[in-house]
């Protein structure tokens, strides 16, 4: 399994090799410095300290700004961990988009939009009521019954109800690279990948 970090750009479209134009999102990934490597001698299970993003040694705590010291890689904004990674790595070393290919099966991890308290026609895609002409005053948009009231006389736990939606962790599955441009460290992943504009999201060789 290969991965690596990087920042949503925005999303274009590009025609592929029998000429069909398929909508992309562009990701800038990497470079990714390792910072630590866990073994199941010093740790108890193997995986991967990965960095991404510059930033401020004022920006980052004096302990965690110690472990970018004692790897030798400059701060970083985002530090993140990952197991099961293919692969002979050291302290020191980065990864890149290099460590995909095109046409490759990856899975994109992202916090999707947060879209603030909505009800349950854009939560849960409720229809609303019918007959709006006959007799319903302002209740197109309610959510209706809730439960029954004299048996369980409670409302279930999961009901679908208004509440606050997005703002996530998200994982879109299948998705292809269509393009990798190692000079611009940019990949081109087909449709879309949860997150806003200039969020980070996790590229995973599946």
């Amino acid at each position: 399994m290969s991965v690596i970090l990087g920042k949503k750009l925005g999303m274009t479209s590009v025609f592929n090799e029998k000429g069909d134009l398929v909508p992309c999102t562009v990701v800038e990934a990497g470079p990714c410095p390792i910072v630590k490597v866990k073994t199941k001698d010093s740790d108890g299970y193997d995986a991967l300290q990965i960095g991404y993003g510059d930033s401020r040694t004022d920006k980052i705590s004096k302990p965690v700004a110690g472990q970018f010291t004692k790897a030798g890689v400059t701060p970083k904004r985002l530090l993140k961990e990952f197991r099961n990674i293919q692969g002979a790595y050291a302290v020191g070393d980065a990864i890149t988009v290099s460590a995909f290919t095109k046409g490759d099966t990856v899975k994109a991890v992202g916090t999707s939009k947060g879209k603030g308290f909505q009800g349950v026609v854009r939560r849960h895609h409720f229809s609303g009521v019918g007959m709006q002409t006959h007799g319903q005053a302002d209740r197109q948009r309610a959510p209706g019954s809730i439960g029954a009231s004299s048996y369980p006389s409670r409302v279930f736990k999961g009901q679908r109800m208004a509440g606050r939606m997005g703002g996530k962790k998200t994982t879109v599955r299948n998705l292809k690279i269509v393009d990798i441009m190692p000079d611009s460290n940019l990949i081109l992943v087909s449709g879309s990948i949860p997150g806003a504009i200039n969020s980070v999201v996790e590229l995973i060789k599946m």
